[in-house]
């Protein structure tokens, strides 16, 4: 749907707030996402080919919480 399409609220804060609750959801599924294919066996490469980002980024920003919830990561061979 081209953004001119999507539904946007009058008010700008609603728009605003809708804007915001959809980026934690995204965050949400991706965390979610990315724990599920790391605990299937999934590398950094593949999690970040498939998300668009550096196996870098991805890194960053999931290592630390996989860790703690007990994630067994696969090392670089």
């Amino acid at each position: 749907m081209p953004a001119q399409d999507a539904p946007v609220p009058q008010d700008p804060a609603d728009a605003l707030a809708a804007v915001v609750a959809l980026r934690r959801l995204a965050d949400q599924l991706e965390d979610a996402a990315v724990e599920q294919a790391m605990r299937a066996g999934w590398g950094w490469p593949e999690v970040a080919e498939a998300l668009g980002v550096t196996r870098q980024a991805v890194h960053k920003k999931h290592a630390k919480r996989l860790i703690a919830a007990g994630v067994t990561l696969r090392r670089r061979q």
